[in-house]
């Protein structure tokens, strides 16, 4: 598996990881603190991202996206 190591410091290196953040945000401002967030917000905001249409993926979810592929490896004998 290749793994790739960014420089510090250089949102060009990791643009995919930076929407993730910027998507984040909409649900946690900039400064918001983290120590009243409970597990169940957590969990809410993830289905939220997981369970939103992205341009990049054809219009289907992350989720139906993973799971698509995760069954065309293992299941394709």
């Amino acid at each position: 598996m290749p793994v790739y190591f960014v420089r510090p410091y250089r949102s060009t290196d990791k643009p995919h990881i930076e929407h993730a953040n910027a998507l984040i945000r909409q649900y946690l401002p900039k400064h918001s603190s983290f120590a009243d967030l409970t597990a169940k917000e957590v969990k809410e905001i993830e289905w939220s991202l997981n369970n939103r249409p992205r341009k990049e993926l054809g219009y289907r979810t992350p989720h139906e996206f993973f799971y698509l592929n995760l069954q065309s490896k293992c299941c394709a004998s």
